[in-house]
C-alpha cells in the first residue's frame, strides 16, 4: 500500500509529470513520423515529390509537437498566442542567428528564389540544391577545381540568412536556359572568314535546335522580368587579340549540359580545322625581326 502510494505522490509531482508528458509526446510525434515517411517512401515514386512530402509531414509533425508540449508547459496561460509570443520574444534576444535563419528559411519557401533541384550560386559558392531546411540550405558544390560546371562531391551546408546579405545567382529560375561561349583563336595568317564559316556550322549542327518550348520560357520571362533578347540563333563574334583572331561561339544550352557542349563543338572544331591547311589555331608565340642593316654592319 505504501508503494503505490509513493507511486501516485511521484506521478502527483507536476514538474515530473510534465516531463513525463514531454517525453510521451516526443515518442509518439517520432514514432508517427517514422510511420508517415515509409508510407510516403512506398506510395510516391517520384524522388522530388517524395522529398517534399516527406519535409511537409515532418515540419508538420514537429510543429505540431511544440505546441502540445508548449501547451503541456504553460497550460495557465489564457491561450496559445501568449505562449507563442513569449517564447518568440525570448527567442529573438537568446538566438538571434537562428532566428535570422528561420526566417530566411520562411522567405525561401514564401518568395521561392529557389527550390530542391535548382542549380545556384550564393556568394562565391555555387551548386545544384539537394536540401532545405529551416536553418541551413545544401548544396552539391560545382567549379572550384572541377573544370566547368561539374560536381566537385562536396556537400556545402550553407545558413539560411545568407540570402539576405549575398548575392543569389539562379540558372533555372524564370528561363532555363544560359549563353555560353567558345572562344576559338586563329593565327592572322590563317583564313578567318572561312573558319568563322565553319564555326558557324558546328554551331548551328551541334548545339540544341531553338525549340517552340524555349521560346515560350523567354515570353514567359519576358512578361515577369526585363528580359529581352532579339536573337536566339547561334552567332559567331570576330574580335582581335594580341595572338590572333578572337571568333567566339554564343548560342543558349541548358544550365547542366553547358561542359557535354562544349566539349562537342570543340571536337567538332578540331576535326573541321585538320582538314583546312589554311587555318591554324593559334598560341602565345614570340618573334624576333632582325634589321638588316644593323646585322651588315656587325658582319662588317
Amino acid at each position: 500500500m505504501d508503494y503505490m502510494n509513493q507511486v501516485v505522490v511521484f506521478f502527483q509531482n507536476e514538474p515530473l509529470s510534465k516531463i513525463i508528458s514531454s517525453i510521451i509526446v516526443i515518442l509518439i510525434a517520432w514514432i508517427i513520423k517514422i510511420m508517415l515517411a515509409r508510407l510516403i517512401e512506398k506510395r510516391v515514386t517520384d524522388a522530388k515529390s517524395r522529398y517534399s512530402w516527406q519535409k511537409t509531414a515532418s515540419y508538420s509533425i514537429t510543429a505540431l509537437a511544440v505546441v502540445i508540449i508548449g501547451r503541456i508547459w504553460f497550460a495557465g496561460f489564457q491561450s496559445i498566442a501568449t505562449f507563442l509570443g513569449l517564447l518568440t520574444a525570448g527567442l529573438a534576444i537568446a538566438l538571434k542567428d537562428l532566428i535570422a535563419n528561420l526566417a530566411g528559411w520562411i522567405f525561401i519557401v514564401w518568395r521561392k528564389p529557389f527550390e530542391v533541384g535548382h542549380r545556384i550560386q550564393i556568394g562565391d559558392k555555387a551548386g545544384d540544391v539537394i536540401d532545405l531546411r529551416p536553418f541551413q540550405f545544401s548544396i552539391l558544390e560545382i567549379g572550384n577545381w572541377v573544370a566547368a560546371d561539374q560536381s566537385t562531391g562536396r556537400m556545402i551546408h550553407i545558413p539560411n540568412n545568407l540570402i539576405f546579405t549575398q548575392p543569389i545567382c539562379n540558372y533555372d529560375s524564370g528561363f532555363k536556359y544560359i549563353w555560353n561561349e567558345v572562344p576559338v583563336l586563329i593565327t592572322f595568317e590563317s583564313d578567318w572568314v572561312k573558319a568563322k564559316e565553319i564555326l558557324l556550322n558546328i554551331a548551328n549542327e551541334k548545339t540544341p535546335p531553338i525549340s517552340a518550348e524555349v521560346e515560350k520560357q523567354i515570353k514567359r520571362a519576358a512578361r515577369k522580368f526585363l528580359i529581352i533578347y532579339r536573337n536566339i540563333t547561334p552567332v559567331v563574334y570576330t574580335s582581335v587579340v594580341d595572338s590572333g583572331v578572337m571568333l567566339t561561339i554564343r548560342y543558349l544550352i541548358g544550365a547542366k549540359e553547358r561542359r557535354g557542349s562544349t566539349e562537342t563543338i570543340w571536337e567538332a572544331i578540331l576535326t573541321e580545322f585538320a582538314k583546312n591547311d589554311n587555318i591554324s589555331l593559334a598560341y602565345t608565340t614570340m618573334r624576333l625581326m632582325a634589321d638588316q642593316n644593323n646585322s651588315t654592319s656587325a658582319k662588317q
